[in-house]
């Protein structure tokens, strides 16, 4: 006769299945927006997030990948034109603030302390309201010391993944700003080059001018008898 059980590990085995099913088919609960931009010399532009309801948590990045000093004006104001946050020449940003206002937040760049240089900016925009999902499965079914750790290792993932990704900001940002450091002393360089070769050819000149007169000066004399 064979007895056939339903074991805790294939109580967990089927809650970790429908909850990468829902995963899969339900609609993302994050709105974001990763964009790259240009703010030429006295530009001022903005970018806008709506927020659905109050307590939503917003998420503003931004980093200067290269321009002038690689700084920039920001502020981020709420739907009602009040001021959240503002910073002057800042170089880069990373924070979370909680949307008590439903509407649309705005998120200007302002390149004005600049007469020449255009700042690109790599930055984005992410409106969380992290909602529960209800998982399809009977309360029988759904035992809650199983439930639990897996409940816990996906947060663990989701904060792993934004680490990650805020460590690839962070090296994107050093390579754009390394590679710009090189360039301009590549440019330092050359001009350098330029005025010693300069300077040589016109030490290289004065000196045949110089012989040259010592010899003239030093011809032959003629005397009167």
């Amino acid at each position: 006769m064979t007895v056939t059980t339903t074991t805790p590990f294939r109580a967990v085995l089927s809650l970790l299945l429908a909850s990468l099913i829902i995963l899969v088919l339900s609609p993302s609960q994050v709105s974001a927006a990763a964009l790259t931009t240009l703010v030429e010399p006295h530009e001022r532009s903005c970018f806008y997030a709506w927020v659905d309801a109050a307590g939503e948590k917003v998420g503003f990045y931004f980093a200067v990948q290269s321009g002038g000093q690689f700084d920039i004006d920001y502020t981020v104001t709420d739907p009602d034109s009040k001021l959240i946050i503002g910073g002057h020449k800042e170089r880069q940003l990373d924070i979370i603030f909680t949307g008590n206002t439903v509407g649309e937040y705005t998120f200007c760049f302002e390149n004005a302390m600049s007469t020449v240089a255009e700042k690109l900016i790599d930055f984005d925009i992410t409106v969380e309201s992290e909602p529960r999902l209800d998982l399809p499965i009977t309360p029988a079914k759904l035992l809650k010391e199983h439930s639990a750790p897996l409940e816990e290792g996906i947060s663990n993932m989701a904060d792993k993944l934004t680490q990650i990704t805020r460590t690839q900001r962070y090296f994107r940002v050093r390579e754009n700003r390394n590679f710009d450091t090189v360039k301009s002393t590549q440019r330092k360089i050359f001009w350098y080059s330029v005025v010693e070769s300069g300077m040589m050819v016109g030490i290289s000149l004065a000196q045949v001018w110089i012989v040259r007169a010592l010899f003239e000066k030093g011809g032959t004399k003629r005397y009167r008898v």
